[in-house]
């Protein structure tokens, strides 16, 4: 009894010990985020993952000396880029020598979108309070305390189920911390809008490199904005030069110029890109008002609210008891009023962001135009395919087919006096090919255009595909008849995500929404894969993003290594005038 009581004691001084370094972890991480804010993204980045040892120590310790085992909750971090066949390195239309800047871009992406980043922070800060009191309750409690601290380790470093709901207290803490957050993006936005500026004067190539790496930071603050305070702040941004095509003599053209690789006409084309997009220059303007304008927000909510902590503890400390009952409520007012007043202050501040960093009605249009120019050419080539592929399925196959009945026919009328057998025989054969025919021809008017689609309208069409698919498959939403080029693009696009799913991503299940509101239909299908899933790597992603495009349609992709494969498609479209009554199947689902 008194060598376990000794072993706790011992263990629990070994974790105050080790939860103290966290603070040195904060600092760290402090000094990281203040070079992430003079452009040095890799930074930050190496100072959050290189805490992260300390984190999975102490949750190794918990479940060795506490009894309480602690999952790690963090994503799969993203794979490493791979060098193309020219020997290059592509990130969408962007073309690098070396894999670093890529790499370091999608694991400051991975790092800052893991919600267990932002709670390793908060263990951080709170970690080294909780292992001063453990030092004291251990000596008391023994191994009872070395369980609670345990559950506590747990709570904050182990994966947490999502809950149905928040007090107003708590949802206020929460927001506070939205509101520092938001604030501390914004001051990196304004540390990534230095260099960006300075690279302007000299090499002027280096200008898209770093508006792009700001535009990372500034998408984090978009992103963030919608899932801390439900703002949506759209991107604003022209879409991306396409990638210098060589021309027949092997030389890349830009201008009048010609250049012997495609490195100076991809980097003109991108300089021109930036300077030309007004959005370029409303994300430097909003580096500076939005970082000082969300400073202002923050200001009174943090005041109220540490201020409070501060008195309390200070009262409780410092002052007699009976003072200290007169004026806690007082401090305990002051943080409840700043965490009240923390929701409604986030959500201003993320709507003001949205004025400059959200898209203008001539940067829609200006957007539209341009994909559209770029679309262009795409659904003509896709188009070109296509009927390729039509006339080839019909020149090998039906046509053959239909050669063959001809030769066939010849041989029964030469047999038929002669030898009436034979040709009955020749007959039968004839009836079977013909119906083989007619079912290849039926397939191959299917991939044209499928009658249950004409029929049916998209919603079923689809859900009779999910029926046939080898997945686990749920369809649910309610549509409308649409216009039935709309219908028909959204029907291959989703077979071919189903099809991706099923023999790329080894998913069982997927589940498929569909809906329609204001003229835009969009689905979402999500399968639970393996993920991992890139548009640089295979042609049918591309392929799904020419049909949509063709519409002014949008595709998201989001794919992280270990899954779950989310994609969202949004196709602006209007009903169909010939339907005489709308399709409203609510849901389905394969066995």
């Amino acid at each position: 009894m008194i060598r376990t009581y000794l072993t706790s004691v011992r263990r629990g001084f070994a974790l105050a010990g080790l939860a103290l370094v966290s603070w040195l972890d904060l600092l760290l991480e402090l000094v990281g985020f203040c070079l992430l804010c003079v452009g040095l993204v890799f930074a930050y980045t190496l100072a959050l993952e290189g805490t992260r040892p300390r984190a999975a120590l102490t949750r190794r310790l918990a479940g060795r000396w506490c009894g309480v085992d602690v999952e790690p909750p963090y994503r799969p971090a993203p794979p490493e880029p791979e060098r193309e066949r020219d020997g290059w390195y592509r990130d969408g239309n962007s073309l690098f020598k070396r894999s670093w800047f890529i790499k370091w871009t999608k694991r400051f992406e991975w790092i800052s979108d893991d919600p267990a980043t932002g709670r390793d922070l908060g263990w951080q800060l709170w970690n080294p309070v909780a292992g001063l009191l453990l030092m004291p309750a251990v000596l008391l409690c023994g191994p009872r305390a070395l369980r609670l601290y345990g559950k506590w380790t747990r709570w904050w470093l182990g994966p947490r189920p999502a809950r149905a709901g928040d007090g107003r207290l708590r949802s206020g803490s929460k927001a506070l911390g939205f509101q520092l957050g938001l604030f501390a993006l914004s001051v990196a936005q304004l540390g990534m809008a230095i260099p960006t500026l300075l690279s302007l004067i000299w090499p002027s190539p280096l200008f898209p490199t770093m508006v792009v790496a700001g535009r990372t930071v500034t998408d984090t603050l978009r992103r963030e904005a919608k899932t801390w305070t439900g703002v949506r702040i759209d991107r604003p941004y022209l879409p991306e030069p396409p990638f210098p095509v060589p021309r027949a003599d092997g030389m890349y053209q830009y201008g009048r110029q010609l250049y012997d690789t495609p490195w100076w006409p991809a980097r003109l084309a991108r300089l021109r890109w930036v300077i030309r997009d007004r959005a370029t220059w409303r994300d430097l303007a909003a580096a500076v008002v939005d970082s000082v304008v969300l400073l202002l927000m923050v200001v009174p909510t943090a005041a109220l609210v540490f201020s409070g902590l501060l008195a309390v503890v200070a009262l409780w400390v410092w002052r007699p008891v009976g003072q200290a009952l007169a004026l806690t409520p007082v401090a305990v007012a002051a943080i409840i009023a700043g965490l009240l007043a923390a929701p409604w202050l986030a959500r201003s501040g993320a709507r003001f962001a949205k004025l400059l960093l959200g898209p203008t009605e001539a940067s829609r249009l200006a957007q539209r135009v341009e994909r559209l120019k770029q679309t262009r050419t795409d659904a003509s080539v896709a188009q070109a395919a296509e009927l390729r592929r039509i006339e080839r399925d019909l020149h090998d196959g039906v046509q053959s087919r239909l050669v063959a009945m001809g030769m066939k026919l010849g041989a029964v009328e030469a047999l038929i006096d002669s030898d009436p057998a034979a040709a009955k025989r020749l007959a039968v054969e004839l009836r079977q090919t013909s119906s083989e025919t007619l079912t290849e021809l039926r397939l191959l008017v299917r991939g044209i255009h499928p009658p249950v689609l004409s029929e049916r309208g998209l919603g079923d069409a689809v859900r009779a595909m999910a029926l046939d698919s080898p997945l686990r498959a749920s369809v649910n939403g309610v549509l409308p008849r649409l216009e039935q080029p709309a219908e028909a693009c959204a029907y291959f696009a989703v077979s071919e995500l189903l099809g991706n799913a099923a023999k790329h991503g080894e998913a069982r299940r997927v589940s498929i929404e569909l809906g329609y509101e204001d003229g835009l239909l969009r689905i979402e299908v999500t399968d639970d894969g393996k993920g991992g899933a890139n548009a640089a790597r295979g042609s049918g992603i591309r392929g799904i993003e020419r049909r949509l495009g063709a519409f002014d349609g949008s595709f998201a992709l989001t794919s992280p290594p270990g899954g779950p494969t989310k994609a969202i498609m949004e196709i602006p479209c209007q009903l169909d005038p010939d339907a005489s009554s709308p399709r409203t199947s609510t849901s389905s689902e394969t066995a």
